[in-house]
């Protein structure tokens, strides 16, 4: 099944690629161009050069090649060949024989996913050598909270007015210390400290709130051997030790509800929300990318696919690694059940108690209307009860005028992230046209 335009731009790394691969949307750039029936499209693309770009897509992952030098991923080549695909079917012929380009790539994606079975060669674990390492780092993790939590008790020492007199330069400090302790998520955290004073009113009251929460995470983790095992494992993640996803893997036909990029300047992180048709459980994947290089995973949303996903563990986590995949991506219907605006925020109440440190939570809001107002855009609920004010993060991007649109001042089923600075709207949908519309 066909894609539509809105599920392949979702897959685009930036703005830009997405006005990019829209200008290839159309035949006559391309030549060769076909589908087969293992899933893959690909097509020859003219571009400045004597030789086209040669195009691949495998829409099982989906997955893409082109021989172009963008290290953009994927290329607006690869958006534009989707583009094609979803726009006229005959354009992309199916049935026609794959060149040997296309093959060699299949194969060698192929090989180079398939499990790897006993006997490949991997050296056998060292435990009582990765034990040490771990140790090793929970001694430098250490010192770098009691680092900070001198930091700190200064800052409060010398009064929260001094912070903006100091300069962001003394927060950059301690947080390169803190990447020298191997606790980089102690290290983001101050540098987001770093950035609140001078930020606007109400800077002060912001500061001693972020500085009070890292301050809780400093005890936390100098005390982790006496917590629970979840949220002795969330506290871990939150100063920057990775755990690995494990337990019993969970299948379900997936929802592709949102994807999206974040990005610090050196690492790009990917975002995908999946939703569980058959048990009803909301998961997030991440992807990361280095170097400028986009992260590998790419879901469109509005899709959805057989496969299994593996939790991670940790009080109140919703991260999971996906699994085995048992078939290719289809439309993927309706909206999740929603709740009233009032239900996402003692949703978030409640994920709270689990992890203290927690920015948003995901909710799907049914039955609300985008109003705009004199302090910025409310998601308010249709029969007249509650609203939630909409992130300043979300009102400079083109996906909430979209959302205005899809609306047109009636109720719509929104998918975000609520949290304590607002609602981040991600995906919607109107009863009056179905599917996914993103909003990323």
């Amino acid at each position: 099944m066909r894609w539509t335009a809105d599920q392949v731009l979702a897959l685009a790394p930036d703005a830009a690629s997405r006005k990019a691969g829209s200008k290839l949307g159309t035949a006559g750039p391309w030549s060769g161009a076909g589908r087969g029936a293992t899933g893959a499209v690909w097509g020859l693309c003219r571009g400045s050069g004597s030789k086209p770009y040669r195009t691949v897509v495998d829409i099982t992952g989906p997955a893409f090649s082109c021989s172009c030098p963008s290290r953009k991923f994927p290329c607006k080549h690869a958006l534009g060949l989707l583009l094609l695909w979803a726009a006229d079917a005959n354009a992309v012929p199916a049935g026609a024989p794959a060149p040997d380009w296309v093959e060699a790539w299949l194969e060698g994606r192929k090989a180079r996913t398939e499990p790897r079975g006993r006997g490949d060669g991997a050296k056998p674990v060292d435990a009582e050598a990765a034990r040490r390492r771990a140790a090793a780092r929970a001694a430098r993790v250490t010192a770098g909270a009691e680092e900070l939590e001198r930091r700190l008790a200064d800052l409060l020492r010398g009064g929260l007015a001094a912070a903006e007199q100091a300069g962001y330069g003394l927060w950059e400090e301690t947080a390169r210390r803190m990447v020298d302790a191997q606790a980089p998520g102690l290290a983001g955290r101050v540098r987001e400290l770093g950035a609140i004073p001078g930020s606007g009113p109400g800077w002060p009251v912001r500061l001693l709130e972020e500085s009070a929460l890292t301050h809780l995470l400093d005890r936390a983790w100098l005390g982790v051997d006496r917590l629970p095992e979840p949220l002795a494992t969330t506290v871990r993640t939150r100063v920057g030790i990775p755990t690995p996803a494990e337990g019993p893997p969970v299948r379900d036909h997936w929802l592709v509800l949102a994807q999206y990029d974040t990005s610090d300047g050196k690492l790009t992180t990917r975002r995908a929300w999946l939703y569980g048709r058959e048990t009803g459980r909301t998961a997030l994947l991440l992807s990361f990318g280095a170097a400028g290089r986009a992260p590998d995973l790419a879901l469109a949303a509005g899709t959805a696919f057989d496969a299994e996903l593996v939790p991670h563990p940790g009080a109140g986590q919703l991260r999971a690694d996906l699994g085995e995949r048992f078939t290719a991506p289809v439309p993927g219907g309706g909206p999740p059940p929603g709740g009233t605006t009032g239900d996402a925020l003692a949703a978030y109440g409640r994920a709270l108690r689990d992890d203290p440190w927690l920015d948003s939570w995901p909710a799907t809001l049914a039955d609300v209307v985008p109003v705009p107002g004199a302090d910025g855009w409310q998601l308010a609920d249709a029969d007249g009860g509650a609203a939630l004010p909409v992130t300043a993060s979300a009102l400079g991007r083109a996906g909430l005028w979209r959302l205005a649109a899809v609306s047109g001042g009636g109720p719509v089923t929104v998918f975000g992230e609520c949290g304590h600075r607002g609602f981040t709207p991600l995906a919607t949908w109107s009863p009056d046209a179905p599917g996914t519309v993103p909003l990323t």
